[in-house]
């Protein structure tokens, strides 16, 4: 049995294999169960929303609703080059049977978008026709971030070890196999890498660049590049590994901020260390954002939708930082939680508001998983994506996971298979 150093109030202890593969097994559990809370109201901004379809707030697991009162799922793009792929032998239909909700280059959109919804400013159909991204997803079903991860973890079961070309060759035949998931709701990380895979471009020179496609710098790029980072038996390698795999869908600078930060502190809690203590300490390590979440989405209705915002201007709204270290426990003491989540930092997608606000859930609630979880579902927002991470971080952190939790996601008993075999690779340490 491997024992592994880890650093308790100033005095070494040992973490030893047993206790490091159920930590990183809550940690997994942890980033399931936080997306599959949270997608029912995903990408709700305003909470008055929240509570008119879920009185109280949501409180356990449930179904996606139809109509979203604030979706603008219909009518993204996804835009592949049909002949180039043919001829290629390249797949490029993503979509499937939820085509009928994007605009394409091989279909027409049947659905008329009308309204502009007034939290966001973005272009929407008629109340009665907004979709929820997530259409027809039962209570305790995993989206298909979550979907990806697993993806990912059955691909280093069968691999016994992180092989790049293995994974992207699973990623390419599980989103162009249909009937693979349920999920309608295509990322546009997705949709731009395909459009480049259809273009002839290589697999591994396929992802799209935050600088010319602004959303790319969002929470999805964190998620499977913490969870393969937990393959490597020390951060150092852990953060080489996660830049690796991110680079395959996200070129992204704010994603890579934030992973400096999430991948040295996951690596901690797993390790053992205080939750809070070291929360604290790597929040140090962040900086908020200059431009507050209240003013951001001013910006954003103002422009009527971000997507007319100048590129460079876009780029200063959400690289702008506090040139101090963020004080969490100062932030803990004079900030709510409904100031810091609906003023002082956005729901939106992006880390550098999302990073600071799962540190803070996860320390305001005491490292308890249900709580913290269901706090960021009801904060709304990007609350799946931030959900997984703030799971992956509080389990990590735990000793335990509620049974309950576990049984009620949808996928159970195949998650309870897929995490242990991912766990016990990662402390075997011979996965990389």
């Amino acid at each position: 049995m491997v024992a592994h150093a880890r650093q308790v109030k100033g005095e070494t202890a040992m973490q030893t294999e047993p206790q490091r593969h159920e930590r990183i097994v809550n940690a997994l559990w942890g980033l399931f169960i936080g997306d599959a809370l949270a997608m029912p109201v995903h990408w709700y901004y305003n909470p008055d929303n929240i509570l008119k379809d879920y009185p109280g707030g949501v409180s356990s697991y449930a179904a996606a609703k139809h109509p979203h009162p604030e979706s603008f799922m219909v009518g993204m793009g996804y835009h592949p080059d049909v002949a180039t792929a043919k001829r290629l032998g390249r797949p490029y239909d993503i979509l499937h049977e939820h085509v009928r909700f994007y605009q394409t280059s091989y279909s027409d959109l049947a659905i008329e978008r009308s309204e502009r919804e007034r939290e966001h400013g973005n272009l929407t159909p008629a109340e009665d026709e907004r979709y929820h991204y997530h259409h027809g997803l039962a209570a305790g079903e995993n989206t298909l971030g979550a979907q990806l991860v697993r993806v990912l973890m059955r691909c280093v079961a069968a691999e016994g070890r992180y092989d790049p070309d293995a994974f992207v060759a699973a990623f390419v035949d599980f989103l162009a196999t249909p009937g693979r998931h349920r999920d309608p709701y295509t990322e546009i990380y997705i949709r731009r890498w395909f459009e480049a895979y259809s273009q002839g471009l290589p697999a591994h020179a396929c992802a799209e660049q935050q600088r010319r496609s602004w959303s790319i710098g969002s929470h999805g790029g964190l998620i499977r590049p913490l969870v393969i980072s937990l393959l490597a038996s020390d951060a150092y390698q852990g953060l080489g590994l996660a830049v690796e795999h991110q680079m395959l869908t996200h070129r992204s600078e704010n994603v890579v901020n934030a992973a400096g930060v999430l991948v040295p502190l996951l690596h901690a809690l797993v390790a053992g260390q205080s939750p809070r203590e070291t929360t604290v300490t790597f929040a140090r390590r962040t900086r908020l954002p200059e431009i507050g979440g209240r003013e951001l989405f001013s910006r954003y209705r103002e422009a009527q939708g971000p997507g007319n915002i100048p590129a460079a201007e876009m780029w200063r709204l959400h690289t702008r930082l506090e040139t101090t270290p963020m004080d969490l426990p100062h932030l803990l003491e004079t900030t709510t939680e409904r100031q810091l989540t609906r003023e002082r930092l956005a729901t939106a997608c992006y880390p550098e508001h999302g990073l600071p606000m799962l540190l803070y859930l996860a320390v305001r609630h005491g490292y308890d998983l249900e709580s913290a979880l269901l706090a960021n579902a009801n904060a709304g927002g990007d609350n799946v994506h931030r959900g997984m991470l703030l799971g992956l971080v509080v389990g990590a952190g735990s000793r335990s996971v509620p049974p309950r939790l576990k049984a009620g996601l949808k996928d159970h008993a195949e998650l309870n298979t897929e995490i242990d075999r991912f766990a016990a690779l990662a402390v075997s340490g011979e996965a990389v």
